[in-house]
């Protein structure tokens, strides 16, 4: 609960002191703890829960901690790590993923090809999602390209 009422930095705490008392993490606690670093713009603590969820706790990461990852970075303004991670994942990006890039798109204010891009991957994958023609049109708001 502490990563969904604005307390991020209390929720990567907790799962430290977690993880001192022997506790194993799941797919769920990283799932909490990678959001909280996101919302809390802690990148560098997010990487290395999603880096350690496979080599120290044997999880493989999933769409979601993938999509988390995105964000991380994306709102971190670190647009060309999250393109790569995106290029990189070993199964396909679904539309979460794309839509959290587009998401860092708008507020980075990159209005050029790359939103647009987004876009059309998400509508690939869903073609009634209205809300990717929605940020992309404030990612064109933004950069006054009315």
């Amino acid at each position: 609960g502490y990563a969904q009422h604005g307390h991020c930095r209390e929720a990567v705490q907790f799962v430290e002191k977690m993880q001192l008392e022997g506790v194993k993490l799941n797919c769920v606690t990283f799932t909490v703890v990678l959001s909280a670093c996101s919302h809390a713009g802690l990148v560098d603590e997010g990487q290395h829960y999603f880096d350690s969820m496979n080599q120290g706790h044997g999880i493989t990461p999933t769409v979601e901690h993938y999509a988390c990852m995105v964000d991380i970075l994306g709102r971190a303004g670190c647009l060309e790590e999250a393109e790569d991670l995106i290029t990189k994942m070993p199964f396909q990006p679904t539309s979460v993923v794309w839509m959290a890039f587009l998401g860092a798109c708008r507020v980075h204010g990159h209005a050029d090809h790359l939103a647009k891009h987004v876009v059309e991957c998400v509508l690939g994958l869903e073609p009634q999602n209205t809300s990717a023609f929605v940020l992309l049109s404030n990612v064109y708001a933004a950069a006054g390209r009315w």
